[in-house]
């Protein structure tokens, strides 16, 4: 029996399934390093960093960490690989399935970006959810909530972050984002700028395996029915302050989740506008200040804002404690 197959068998026999993270990064190492330690600190026996740009800070401490493995993408990597993708969606793709088939030594693994952070309401464990999807399951998905920046007139508690979310049925979604984003609703999926796929866990020591950012594909097909994560969150820092979400405008327009490519929200008439009409439409009605508005609308934690979505059941208060678990992991890096 090959061994990836007997691995396969002894994990779906395991009472208490290990799991890991792989991500590409190109990002400062204080983000790389808070990303590791966090899901360390929640639970993972492996954190698989492919670097996508030089990082000296982040490779040391991660190299010295026996749950980090931290791989350098440089040229001769690539050259093993064909050449190196020109866009970072494939990057992301090569490197995450390259883990896969490297044997990660988990029996769940999940690819994720560096500002998604796994995260569980009721603080259960990852390994115990894990433990209960379906054994004939081969993967299974966590569903997104997107951070909010604060309101400086009514902040959180210290350290807590609110989250959006929105709800599975796309039915009721489109009537309640009408409902909560009155001004933006009409195009905008569950009130998100980003995807509202989730991402995947993905069972380890199975064949013909192609893992990409929101699906897992066997043969060439994606799975049709990964098992649903009903009690985790993927906590998407994807616009959490002006500065941010503005910082990466361009950058998203031009190839990121911004991209003209990209479909619109689904709404009945069909008519709706993708992110990069609807922001292309903003910037022509009213320049910086017309996307200002947008941003206050939709991406800031006003009180009218959470009171919208917390009638609706999809207001997520978060805390990740990010430096404190930076700190505890990587004591040596600061």
């Amino acid at each position: 029996m090959h061994r990836n197959a007997c691995h396969f068998i002894l994990r779906l026999m395991s009472s208490e399934p290990t799991w890991g993270v792989v991500s590409t990064i190109k990002a400062p190492a204080r983000d790389i390093l808070n990303f590791a330690a966090y899901h360390i600190d929640l639970g993972a026996q492996r954190v698989f960093i492919y670097l996508d740009a030089p990082n000296d800070t982040a490779f040391a401490a991660l190299k010295k960490h026996p749950k980090c493995r931290v791989i350098v993408t440089d040229d001769g990597y690539w050259k093993r690989r064909k050449g190196r993708p020109e866009k970072h969606q494939p990057r992301q793709t090569a490197n995450a399935t390259h883990c896969y088939n490297r044997d990660p030594q988990v029996d769940w693994l999940v690819h994720i970006d560096a500002d998604e952070f796994l995260w569980s309401p009721g603080a259960r464990a990852v390994s115990d959810q894990l433990a209960n999807v379906p054994i004939e399951a081969r993967s299974a998905r966590v569903k997104p909530i997107e951070a909010l920046e604060a309101d400086p007139d009514d902040p959180p508690p210290p350290g807590q972050t609110w989250c959006k979310g929105f709800s599975h049925n796309l039915r009721i979604r489109r009537v309640e984002t009408n409902a909560i984003y009155p001004d933006n609703g009409d195009h905008l999926n569950g009130g998100f700028l980003s995807h509202v796929a989730g991402k995947v866990f993905l069972r380890t020591g199975q064949s013909n395996v192609v893992f990409r950012i929101h699906n897992a594909f066997f043969n060439g097909e994606a799975d049709p029915d990964p098992a649903p994560l009903d009690n985790m969150r993927l906590v998407h820092m994807h616009a959490h302050s002006w500065d941010h979400f503005h910082g990466l405008y361009q950058f998203r327009l031009a190839q990121g989740s911004y991209r003209e490519s990209l479909k619109a929200a689904p709404i009945p008439d069909g008519a709706a506008l993708n992110m990069n009409q609807l922001f292309a439409a903003l910037e022509e009605e009213g320049g910086e200040d017309a996307l200002r508005a947008f941003f206050h609308e939709v991406c800031i934690a006003t009180p009218e804002l959470r009171a919208r979505l917390d009638a609706y059941g999809h207001l997520y208060p978060v805390t990740l404690d990010l430096d404190a678990k930076r700190v505890r992991q990587f004591a040596d890096a600061g």
